[in-house]
């Protein structure tokens, strides 16, 4: 990451603990605007992600940025901070505490730094490309299940779910018949966090943004994992395509996983949702 490597990680850990406190001090007393009939944005993520980008353009102002909340700024830098200021925010709105902020920072389109923080259990999830994951400086893995059948899998359910409700649940419905068991935290950020620290086996979602997925994408990779799409491809190089499909597990439940999408039957996965 050349000389600013420092910098860079600096920045990025002062700006997940700006935006955690910040979210600490909002708990409970959102005010939730609506983007969609499913999709919230409070005040809180707007104040997070205002508070990220200060920190950020002013120690690195001809950086782009790809953020929740705001229209991106792709100038052709070679650095991109790919920003979730509030991963979570309908938990956040609920008084659920399951949220997170998650930063990751793409170089030349490849994942180089990833950072997430959940200030409730205060707990920092930070990778960097080639030197491994950690959870509060402690060394993470992913786990070492050998199968799918004996395996904890996460799941989400994009926002389009009032439209596509049974398509989503019958993907619910293999996984959980398949799978020891399915869960469902409401935060995409921290699923792949604790996938990478071990604490589930495999994780899989329709139709996410790279905000949701670019810190935790590297955690997973640091930790030992994969990341793929729904047909075991990688994503490729261009950030704003990551996580229209998102499967990410340590490599053996990943291959069961990737069964479970390969299977026939009227409910398999239709072409519109199908990466080319």
């Amino acid at each position: 990451m050349s000389e600013t490597r420092d910098a860079l990680r600096s920045t990025l850990l002062e700006a997940l603990k700006a935006a955690g406190a910040i979210m600490r001090r909002g708990f409970g007393k959102a005010r939730i605007e609506y983007k969609g009939r499913a999709n919230l944005v409070t005040q809180i993520d707007k104040a997070c992600e205002a508070k990220i980008l200060s920190l950020i353009l002013k120690r690195f102002p001809d950086h782009d940025y790809l953020a929740e909340e705001r229209a991106p700024r792709r100038r052709g830098a070679e650095h991109l901070w790919i920003i979730d200021p509030l991963d979570g925010t309908t938990n956040f709105a609920h008084g659920y505490p399951a949220s997170c902020v998650s930063i990751g920072l793409a170089r030349g389109g490849e994942p180089v730094l990833g950072g997430i923080f959940d200030p409730f259990r205060e707990e920092l999830f930070l990778a960097e490309a080639g030197r491994g994951a950690t959870l509060n400086g402690k060394r993470i893995r992913v786990t070492s299940t050998p199968s799918l059948d004996r395996s904890l899998v996460l799941t989400g359910f994009a926002y389009d779910r009032l439209q596509r409700s049974r398509f989503y649940v019958e993907y619910y419905r293999r996984f959980m018949i398949s799978s020891h068991d399915v869960r469902r935290s409401g935060s995409a950020a921290l699923d792949l966090a604790w996938v990478a620290a071990g604490r589930a086996d495999g994780y899989w979602e329709f139709n996410l943004q790279p905000w949701d997925v670019a810190a935790g994408m590297l955690l997973i990779r640091e930790a030992g994992g994969t990341v793929s799409d729904f047909s075991g491809r990688d994503w490729g190089g261009d950030p704003s395509s990551w996580g229209r499909q998102t499967l990410a597990a340590n490599s053996k439940v990943h291959r069961g996983m990737l069964r479970v999408f390969d299977e026939p039957g009227p409910w398999r996965m239709p072409d519109a949702h199908k990466r080319r």
